[in-house]
């Protein structure tokens, strides 16, 4: 598939998802087949994201906010400043140390440096609900951070991450250099810093695989691995780059090895000592051999490697005060929805999601089950002792019709 591809009028389809309707122009199924994990790509005009971000924003979070690191890192000609450089105290009432102080972060502004909002989904609410969605369509966790570049400077040498990224162009230009990978598909403990020559080799004499300048609206896919490095034009530079946390079959292994030790822990052999000495293991290792591979044979991976799957991102904000007062005039009309992003999940009569687990009888299973949908109930259907529990348990929240 080309690299580049051109946005196509907006079909109007209701039911298109955050990774067609506003970052690729493709279906998910079309997304997962010709690009996921496999190559770059370039969407012109995939979006307007005035209403995720801009420079305003930017100043907002930097000076009004409180922001503490590590909310954000300042960088210069591929060097990351000491927070030390532009942190202080706030303050009487506020005198933590490492909140941001916005005239240093103007001096090494000014100077060429490029600020990195990190975490934007925990401290910016449009960024938040379209990281939400895309992680749930993906089924991958996602963040945001946003990368601000002085007009003809850039923060970072070529190198790549270990993870995917789509980069989203909100306010000015910025020249991208993309080559493939030195090491396909990374796993998280395998950085560009392990790799630092191979990257410097193909950075300043292979080919590029793209080369473009992106400009507002426009959206760039890469895949882990893939090296990049870029630098704003001739004006403030604002992107967001979201990352996508990609689950790999070597985070399944590990699952699955763990929920095999797990079970060897249940086996007197496996729990017998060594022989005094131990210097020749040969009948001790074939003998653990055979025993692990007959439990990884036998052992299920799946509940540990959803309940990783659940730790890695959280559920939709929860508001105390108004969940105290849906809970205090809970009625069979009070309407209710399951609370998003909960990553809920049967194991037999357990309901598991990101804030815990419930167990319940038979008959309060359908019922139940019922809100999984995501759909807006009454607290009637649903059973007012049942809603009840849900709401204290925060798997519930009150709903508008």
């Amino acid at each position: 598939m080309s690299a580049s591809r051109t946005a196509v009028q907006d079909t109007g389809t209701e039911d298109a998802g955050v990774l067609e309707s506003r970052l690729t122009r493709l279906s998910r199924a079309e997304f997962a087949r010709e690009v996921w994990s496999r190559t770059a790509l370039l969407t012109r005009g995939a979006s307007d994201f005035s209403d995720l971000f801009s420079a305003a924003a930017v100043d907002e979070l930097v000076s009004r906010r409180g922001l503490r690191t590590p909310f954000l890192r300042v960088a210069k000609d591929g060097s990351t400043l000491p927070e030390a450089a532009f942190t202080a105290p706030a303050g009487a009432g506020a005198a933590i140390a490492d909140q941001l102080d916005d005239t240093a972060l103007w001096r090494a502004f000014a100077d060429g440096a490029t600020l990195v909002l990190q975490a934007l989904h925990r401290t910016w609410e449009p960024v938040a609900g379209l990281v939400s969605a895309l992680g749930t369509e993906l089924g991958h966790p996602v963040q945001a951070n946003a990368y601000v570049t002085p007009p003809d400077n850039r923060g970072f040498d070529a190198h790549y991450d270990v993870h995917d990224v789509f980069v989203l162009q909100i306010e000015g230009t910025k020249r991208w250099t993309v080559h493939e990978p030195v090491l396909p598909d990374p796993l998280r403990d395998q950085p560009w810093t392990g790799h630092r020559a191979a990257v410097a080799e193909a950075a300043a004499h292979g080919t590029p695989h793209l080369d473009t300048v992106l400009r507002p609206g426009d959206v760039l896919y890469l895949p882990r691995g893939w090296l990049h490095s870029a630098e704003a034009r001739g004006e403030v530079s604002v992107h967001l780059t979201l990352g996508v946390h990609a689950w790999t079959r070597h985070a399944l292994a590990e699952q699955l090895t763990r929920a095999a030790l797990a079970a060897l822990g249940e086996d007197p052999a496996a729990r017998r000592a060594l022989p005094l000495g131990a210097e020749s293991l040969g009948a001790e290792l074939d003998l653990v051999r055979t025993r692990l591979l007959a439990a990884v044979a036998e052992a299920d991976p799946e509940p540990l490697f959803h309940r990783a799957r659940r730790s890695q991102a959280r559920p939709a904000p929860l508001g105390p005060l108004a969940q105290l007062t849906a809970l205090r005039g809970l009625g069979p009309r009070s309407p209710v929805r399951l609370r998003p992003a909960l990553e809920p999940r049967w194991e037999g009569t357990r309901l598991v999601t990101r804030v815990g687990w419930l167990d319940f009888a038979e008959a309060d299973l359908a019922p139940v089950a019922r809100l999984l949908d995501g759909r807006i109930r009454t607290a009637g259907e649903l059973g007012l002792e049942r809603a009840e529990r849900l709401l204290r348990a925060g798997v519930l929240v009150p709903a508008d019709r």
